[in-house]
């Protein structure tokens, strides 16, 4: 209703289409709308809860003390892009050669695929960190680490039990996973990868 978005807009000192989509998302009051906000409101679950986070870090603290070159695989819609952006912004910062990889919707099709897996070896690159993608590439994989290249993956799409061989498969969905969300995007693994 008009007086809640105009109230919560004022209350927050915030565009009214940002009080529309708080109150979209089920924010009725001013106290839960803030809390939301907040970033130190301690509403944030631990990255630490997500399986395999410790793996992930440790094998990105060791790219960046080494100087590695690193890629960042995402897929090409709007998740995917701003999970890599996040990601490669975060590991440049850090001093990293971070560069992204966007496969071609047309040519390439959804997610990982060996020929892109081959051109991003052959860029030097000696690990692969995939965003929004990548929880069903058993065979990419095993054939990056054949040509010498760690994995990296995170994604918050449906799996199963098993999983593909990579230094790190972070994934609030997994069947062994006891973060409190399971309905992060992709951006959201990324973000608390970062």
């Amino acid at each position: 209703d008009i007086t809640k978005l105009k109230v919560l807009a004022r209350d927050f000192d915030i565009p009214v289409i940002v009080a529309k989509v708080l109150l979209n998302r089920g924010f009725t009051d001013a106290a839960e709308a803030k809390k939301f906000l907040d970033k130190d409101s301690g509403s944030f679950y631990s990255p630490q809860l997500l399986c395999d986070m410790d793996k992930a870090v440790a094998r990105i603290k060791d790219a960046i003390e080494k100087k590695e070159h690193v890629v960042v695989y995402g897929d090409y819609d709007v998740d995917g892009i701003t999970s890599t952006a996040l990601l490669v912004s975060f590991l440049r910062n850090q001093g990293v050669n971070a560069q992204a990889y966007i496969p071609d919707r047309q040519n390439e099709g959804y997610g990982i695929n060996k020929a892109a897996v081959k051109k991003i070896q052959d860029s030097g690159a000696t690990l692969l960190i995939s965003v929004d993608t990548g929880i069903t590439a058993f065979e990419e994989t095993e054939y990056a680490k054949e040509l010498g290249c760690d994995v990296i993956i995170t994604d918050h799409h449906e799996c199963k039990a098993e999983l593909p061989d990579a230094v790190a498969v972070i994934n609030p969905k997994r069947m062994d996973s006891g973060y409190p969300f399971k309905d992060l995007a992709g951006v959201g693994v990324a973000f608390k990868l970062v």
